[in-house]
C-alpha cells in the first residue's frame, strides 16, 4: 500500500477550483484501487477527519490571517502530516504538494519526510509569479518561492508540457527530476436534458437561448484578459449573446465600465457563478461559442472542460492554450479588431464546420484528457515510487 499525502487544495469536496477540481477526480477514479491510500488536507473551520472517495481527508484550522492563510494553511497540513507519518509508523510515504507557496520553508520538512524514508512530490501550477493580482513584492516571493520548491522536490509532476519545458531551462542548475501529467476533463455529457427545468429556468432568468450565446466561464482577474474579449465583442457585429460566468470582483467591474461603458450592449451579460456542475456542463453544451483568454499558467480546466463540451472554442493563441487546443479549436490575439473579425467569421460558419471543430477538440480530450487516463498516469508514478 501506497500512502499518498495531498497538500495545497482547498479540500474535497464541494470546492471548484483546479486543484480542488483535480484532487476530487483523481480520488474518486481511484477509490477501488488496492495499492493507493490517500490522505488529503482540507481547510476547515475545526480540525478533524471524514471519509470521502475512500479518502481519509484531514481537516486544518486556519484563523483569519488576510493573504497569509495560504501559506499557513500549507504549512500546518506539512505538519499534520509529518506528524501523521511517524504516529502510524507509514514507510516510504509519498507528500504530493499543488503549488509552490511555502519555498522558504520547505527545506526543514523535506529533510523531516527523507528521515521517514518518504518523497516529496510537486505540482507547480502555472506562472502564478505573473498574476497581474499580486503586487511586485509578492510576485517576488513566488518566484523565489517556486524556485526554492523546484529545487527541493524529488519529483515535479506538471500538467503542462510547457511548464515542464520552462522549468527544465530555467532551474537547469538543480537539474530537476520531471513528468508530464495533464489535468483531466469528463467526456460525458449533462445529466440534463435540453428542456429541464433547472437549465431552462437559468436561461430565462438571465435572457439566453439554445445556440445562440457566446460562453466565458473563468476567475474575474485581469490576467483572464475580459476586457480585451468585452471590448472585441463589442465591436462584432454579431447578434449573440455573450454570457459571463465569473467570480465577483467589483473594482475590476467598475474599472471596465468606466473603461468600456458595456452595460450599454445588452448583448454583454455577467450572470454570476454556476456551482452546479450538471447545470454548468449543459450551459456548455448549449452555448454557440466558448471564448477563452486565459494566459498565465498550465493547463486550464475551464477550457478542457470547453473543449469537451462546446462545439466551437475561440482561445487566446499563447502558447498553453495551443497546446491544449491543437487543431481543434480557432484562435485569437489582443490585436485590436484581431477577435472581433474572429467572431464575425465564426457566425458564418457552416454547420458542417462547427460539427468537424466540435467532433475534433471532443476527440482531443478523450484522446489525451480524459480522467480514466490521468488517474491511470498518477497510479503509474506512485507505485514504481
Amino acid at each position: 500500500m501506497q500512502d499518498v499525502f495531498i497538500i495545497g487544495s482547498k479540500g474535497i469536496p464541494g470546492n471548484y477550483g483546479g486543484f480542488e477540481t483535480f484532487v476530487d477526480k483523481l480520488t474518486e477514479y481511484h477509490q477501488n484501487n488496492k495499492n493507493i491510500k490517500y490522505h488529503v488536507a482540507c481547510k476547515g473551520t475545526e480540525n478533524g477527519e471524514f471519509v470521502y472517495n475512500n479518502a481519509r481527508c484531514f481537516t486544518i484550522k486556519v484563523p483569519e490571517i488576510g493573504s497569509a492563510q495560504a501559506i499557513y494553511y500549507d504549512v500546518e497540513a506539512l505538519k499534520e502530516t509529518i506528524s501523521y507519518i511517524k504516529k502510524n509508523n507509514i514507510k516510504h510515504p509519498i507528500v504530493y504538494i499543488l503549488a509552490c507557496r511555502i519555498g522558504p520553508f520547505i527545506k526543514k520538512y523535506k529533510n523531516e519526510i527523507h528521515k521517514l524514508g518518504g518523497k516529496l512530490y510537486l505540482n507547480p501550477d502555472g506562472h502564478e509569479w505573473k498574476r497581474a493580482k499580486w503586487s511586485y513584492p509578492v510576485r517576488k516571493y513566488w518566484k523565489y518561492s517556486e524556485e526554492l520548491m523546484i529545487k527541493h522536490a524529488d519529483l515535479v509532476i506538471c500538467d503542462s508540457v510547457n511548464i515542464e519545458k520552462y522549468i527544465l531551462e530555467d532551474y537547469k542548475k538543480y537539474d530537476p527530476k520531471t513528468t508530464y501529467i495533464a489535468y483531466g476533463a469528463e467526456t460525458k455529457k449533462s445529466s440534463l436534458a435540453d428542456h429541464d427545468e433547472t437549465f431552462q429556468s437559468w436561461l430565462k432568468k438571465n435572457g439566453l437561448k439554445e445556440k445562440e450565446y457566446y460562453l466565458i466561464v473563468g476567475r474575474f482577474v485581469p490576467e483572464n484578459n475580459f476586457e480585451t474579449v468585452i471590448k472585441e465583442f463589442m465591436k462584432s457585429k454579431t447578434k449573440k449573446d455573450l454570457a459571463i460566468i465569473t467570480t465577483k470582483n467589483a473594482p475590476l467591474l467598475n474599472e471596465l465600465e468606466k473603461k468600456l461603458s458595456f452595460q450599454k450592449d445588452k448583448r454583454i451579460k455577467f450572470v454570476g457563478t454556476v456551482y452546479d456542475q450538471e447545470l454548468l456542463m449543459k450551459i456548455r453544451e448549449q452555448a454557440f461559442g466558448y471564448i477563452h483568454g486565459h494566459e498565465v499558467g498550465g493547463t486550464n480546466p475551464s477550457l478542457l472542460e470547453a473543449l469537451s463540451s462546446t462545439q466551437l472554442n475561440l482561445l487566446l493563441d499563447v502558447p498553453f492554450n495551443k497546446e491544449v487546443g491543437k487543431h481543434s479549436a480557432l484562435y485569437w490575439s489582443k490585436k485590436d479588431g484581431n477577435l472581433a473579425d474572429l467572431i464575425d467569421r465564426a457566425d458564418q460558419l457552416s454547420k458542417e464546420d462547427i460539427e468537424k471543430y466540435n467532433l475534433l477538440s471532443s476527440e482531443r480530450i478523450e484522446g489525451s484528457y480524459n480522467w480514466t487516463l490521468i488517474a491511470s498516469k498518477y497510479d503509474s508514478v506512485f507505485i514504481k515510487s
